[in-house]
């Protein structure tokens, strides 16, 4: 069946009684291309059904349908005419890992952060209603992701000004219990029919001149509701006609309920129950594990490597929390929801009274850990460097204009391979370096990565630390820990002595392999940075004397980077230098592996020296006088 679909208009040639099935054919279609390729899988097996029905009931692209976060969107890929290209999905040239614009006229909204959905579904359906267009606004959103303030203030504007918009919550945290069962069916699709829907706006009209009797009206049938579903109160009373919940996973009773409640002219609220994983045992037991997934065997399952390999700066952060928690009993560890993929997972099992998740609320965990270092604490927020960028208000206002010794362990900085420009850590040395009263830090590998956490702790400012995903260069791991001084590099190569010391590279972070290579091939002085805030100027100074050209090499966007804070430095200074500035480009980066991101942006060790020598054969001030190995 699914080989006679190729868009949504397809699938609404079949009757509602051939979904099942249909169902099914997708399911299998999913698991062989995700364990083919990889991806995220379990989130999308969960919503299948879901993704079936809304596409079958509502008129895409026309209807606007805006998924949250996007893993759960790979059935919407498929059935939106991208089937035979989902092999490719987060390799090079292939399909985004997420709903993109660029991609296809059924994705209606760019996603990847979460809890955005219904602020762009209620976005479009004002501009439809302005532009008197017959469109349907529709948000998919987790209950993970309805955690975050920014889906409360969406949902608070959109109760308030009584627009025609769905928001679908695919509730995926809890097993499909009793209540969504005979009763709660029977009442979803009572109060979803016609005959429910006309009453209740022929009241409305009726009471309309008496507001005293229709607030009285609407307050009784909210707490009627919340009696029979308590989960209905909070949603009825910020102004949307709550239904469900429902069964998720029953398609055909979904397409009957969305049918019901597709012409209602008022804000409403679908309740959907669902299950991670839904259809594939291993993914049912273990979400977490199939929530983003290698390449595996659907028979055997995703199997854990049982072979040793190099720590990643994840794991050597996550060791030095729990190490330091040990010593320090004032130590603390916030995250917004990121336990797994931040490292926190054993500290969380160690010390579960110094542990808080506070998930998807990156705002809030800033100032809350503002709060806990106000009276005494030494909070740990650990944090994606893309999701620190929603906490930007929070991380000066209340963190760093009050000078308080929070330490931000930022994961995932720089270019983050597969999953795209949505989850890049591009930009946390533009937006920290700037900061009064930050000192920032960016270590070169794994050893340096734990000393300078330790040397974070012992601040009284607040500090951020950013590494990269995935494993380092190999050094091995000291398990002593010992402050370094602020604000000082070091020389970790020198040029040979007959040559003349014509270039330095300075380096800040993750680029060492690269750079190492680079200034092998150049014969050049290379420095490892360390410390982006505060600059060691001394250092700097030294190189000028004998060096005729300074490189800044960082895994961060040029504008506003730490090269970008060399270059204020010498001017401020009044030094005179050929300076080139060497990092992300102003673009964002498409998926594919990091390291065919870096070739393709110039900055592996073939790159660096090709752009070197570039800005020597053709924008050196004086090229006869230059020459390099």
């Amino acid at each position: 069946m699914l080989n006679k679909i190729n868009t949504p208009h397809d699938l609404r040639q079949f009757e509602v009684e051939d979904l099942p099935e249909l169902c099914k054919d997708v399911r299998e279609f999913l698991l062989k291309s995700v364990s083919e390729s990889g991806g995220h899988l379990a989130s999308g097996l969960g919503a299948l059904e879901l993704t079936v029905a809304l596409h079958y009931v509502y008129d895409t692209p026309n209807d606007r349908l805006i998924w949250d976060v996007g893993h759960q969107a790979y059935v919407h890929k498929l059935l939106t005419g991208r089937r035979a290209e989902l092999g490719s999905i987060k390799k090079k040239g292939g399909l985004c890992g997420f709903p993109s614009r660029n991609e296809s006229n059924y994705d209606a909204f760019g996603v990847g952060h979460s809890s955005t959905s219904i602020s762009a579904a209620l976005g479009m359906a004002l501009a439809a209603k302005q532009q008197g267009k017959d469109r349907h606004a529709i948000a998919v959103i987790g209950d993970g992701a309805l955690t975050a303030g920014m889906a409360y203030e969406a949902l608070n504007h959109a109760g308030d000004i009584d627009t025609e918009m769905l928001v679908v919550l695919n509730d995926n945290d809890m097993s499909i219990s009793p209540n969504v069962g005979g009763l709660s069916k029977y009442l979803a699709r009572l109060l979803s029919g016609h005959f429910y829907s006309s009453m209740r706006e022929s009241s409305k009209k009726l009471l309309s001149n008496t507001p005293s009797m229709k607030r009285f009206a609407r307050r009784a049938e909210e707490h009627t509701k919340g009696m029979i579903m308590p989960s209905a109160t909070l949603f009825e009373e910020m102004g949307f006609v709550y239904y469900g919940p429902v069964d998720g996973h029953d398609v055909v009773e979904l397409v009957n309920i969305l049918e019901n409640i597709k012409d209602i002219n008022e804000p409403k609220f679908l309740h959907v129950v669902t299950q991670k994983g839904n259809g594939y045992e291993p993914a049912e037991r273990d979400p977490v594990e199939y929530h983003a997934v290698s390449v595996f065997d659907l028979k055997a399952g995703v199997k854990k490597s049982t072979q040793k390999s190099l720590p990643t700066y994840t794991q050597v952060f996550g060791q030095w929390l729990c190490d330091m928690a040990e010593i320090e009993k004032d130590l603390v560890a916030i995250t917004p929801a990121m336990r797994e993929g931040s490292g926190l997972v054993e500290f969380s099992e160690k010390f579960p009274e110094r542990y808080y998740d506070v998930a998807i609320a990156e705002q809030h965990a800033v100032t809350l850990a503002a709060g806990m270092a106000c009276d005494g604490l030494k909070p740990v927020v650990a944090i994606y460097s893309t999701f620190l960028q929603r906490a930007y208000d929070q991380l000066i206002h209340d963190v760093a204009l009050q000078n308080l010794p929070v330490v931000f362990a930022i994961d995932r900085a720089g270019l983050v391979g597969s999953d795209g420009p949505t989850h890049s850590g591009n930009y946390d040395l533009s937006y920290l370096r700037c900061i009064p009263n930050m000192i920032v830090m960016a270590p070169t590998n794994e050893d340096e990565c734990r000393q300078m956490f330790y040397t974070a702790y012992q601040q009284n400012s607040p500090t951020a630390i950013r590494y990269p995903r995935g494993v380092g260069v190999g050094a091995e791991v000291q398990p002593q820990m010992k402050a370094m001084e602020i604000g000082r590099g070091e020389v970790i190569r020198q040029p040979n002595k007959q040559a003349h010391k014509r270039i330095a590279i300075l380096l800040f972070g993750s680029l060492l392999n690269e750079a190492a290579a680079a200034a092998e091939e150049l014969d050049a002085t290379l420095v490892n940075m360390r410390f982006v805030k505060p600059l060691d100027k001394s250092l700097i100074r030294e190189l000028l004397i004998g060096h005729e050209l300074i490189v800044t090499l960082e895994d961060n966007a040029v504008q506003g980077g730490a090269g970008s804070g060399v270059s204020e430095f010498l001017n401020e200074e009044g030094l005179q230098t050929q300076i080139i500035n060497l990092g992300i480009p102003d673009n964002y980066i498409e998926h594919a592996t990091r390291e065919e991101q870096l070739v393709d942006i110039g900055l592996s060790a073939e790159g660096i020296v090709k752009q070197i020598r570039n800005f020597i054969d053709h924008k050196w001030d004086d090229v006869s006088s230059v020459s390099v190995a």
